[in-house]
């Protein structure tokens, strides 16, 4: 049986964890919980919650594949779910 999900008040409280001060990581982030929020697991909210921890600019960095995780964000967990906010938009269809 899969890992259980967050249950929406969890959600809530991590997507206004996630609010930044820069724009381009608000619409990525944002973009993410549209996408991925009713399926968050615990696992991925601590992960999400340990990259809040990062400067915007590092976070940036992160989510336009500019560097790497290194060090002790080199998890495969990490990797996963920055995997999962990188994921381009699906295009659209008229």
């Amino acid at each position: 049986m899969g890992e259980a999900l967050l249950d929406e008040h969890a959600v809530g409280k991590l997507r206004w964890r996630c609010r930044r001060g820069m724009l381009e990581n608000d619409l990525l982030l944002e973009r993410f919980f549209a996408r991925h929020g009713n399926r968050l697991t615990p696992g991925q909210g601590a992960v999400l919650e340990e990259l809040m921890q990062l400067s915007d600019n590092e976070l940036m960095d992160l989510l336009l594949r500019r560097r790497e995780p290194a060090g002790e964000l080199d998890r495969s967990e990490v990797r996963g779910l920055l995997e999962l906010l990188r994921a381009p938009a699906p295009p659209r269809t008229i």
